[in-house]
């Protein structure tokens, strides 16, 4: 943990799932772990494992089978259960940025960048002077400000993840959870996303937590991982769900939780380095 960095978000004993009728899958269940302030945190693991799952919980857009999700106020860092705060509250603690394009017409992007005040503003409002501040500042955090004045529809996807970025900073929320922002991108730009969200976390001491599959950039730029992983019979799990480890990506790769994760016939993990080495396949 660095010095001075404080929890922004603590799971205490958090099961997740879905509920259904009578029925309940469980995804994973009894977590505790804790986000920091002012680190880039990568929550990676196969497909299937429950990512997204943990990612919509914290996010609030499915509830939590059981335990908690506590939030560090935003005046002394008392830690507050999610439940205490009210949807307009939560909209200005979490930002929260999707893979799905929006479907958002003819707007411009400082059009789009001006909606994350609606939390302060109204949906509808007309923007303040130090609200449309606010909006030119999140455009220049994310090296947008040539972009401000097209339309949505003619940028790159590239281009796109900056301004939904600059539209959560615009939000002003102390946490940002972002699902998969480097999809869909090439490699250069999937290197520039993760080194922004990195810079703003560390510069403007944001919390901010994203899923990934790209696990090598997030073994070079994360300062922490959360790795999911299935649970199996050998874990004494009668149904398998997903375990999860949390750490450095030093402290993973030295206790054998990457090593687990990524080798395969054929893929070998370097844990001095933390880099991933492909050769050929021995039929």
């Amino acid at each position: 943990m660095k010095s001075g960095m404080e929890e922004s978000i603590v799971l205490q004993g958090l099961s997740i799932g879905y509920r259904s009728g009578k029925h309940l899958r469980v995804v994973a269940q009894g977590i505790f772990a804790s986000i920091l302030e002012g680190e880039l945190t990568c929550l990676i693991g196969s497909n299937g494992v429950g990512k997204s799952t943990l990612l919509r919980t914290l996010s609030t857009f499915q509830p939590p089978l059981a335990g908690e999700i506590f939030l560090g106020h935003s005046e002394g860092k008392t830690m507050q259960p999610l439940s205490a705060f009210s949807p307009r509250q939560l909209s200005q603690r979490i930002g929260v940025v999707l893979t799905d394009k929006p479907d958002v017409g003819n707007l411009t992007v400082r059009e789009l960048v001006g909606i994350g005040r609606s939390p302060y503003t109204g949906f509808f409002d007309t923007l303040s002077p130090s609200d449309e501040l606010l909006v030119d500042e999140a455009i220049q955090q994310v090296g947008a400000s040539a972009l401000s004045d097209r339309l949505l529809h003619t940028l790159s996807d590239g281009e796109r993840q900056k301004i939904m970025i600059a539209k959560a900073l615009a939000q002003q929320t102390p946490i940002i959870l972002l699902d998969e922002p480097t999809a869909f991108l090439d490699f250069p730009s999937k290197v520039e996303t993760l080194q922004m969200l990195q810079r703003l976390a560390h510069d403007l001491h944001k919390t901010i937590f994203l899923s990934t599959h790209d696990v090598e950039l997030a073994l070079q730029l994360s300062d922490r991982l959360w790795l999911m992983e299935k649970s199996t019979e050998e874990d004494g799990v009668q149904f398998p769900q997903a375990h999860l480890s949390v750490g450095t990506p030093r402290e993973l790769a030295d206790d054998g939780s990457l090593s687990r994760f990524i080798e395969r016939k054929g893929i070998v993990f370097d844990k001095a380095s933390l880099t991933i080495r492909v050769g050929e396949v021995c039929l």
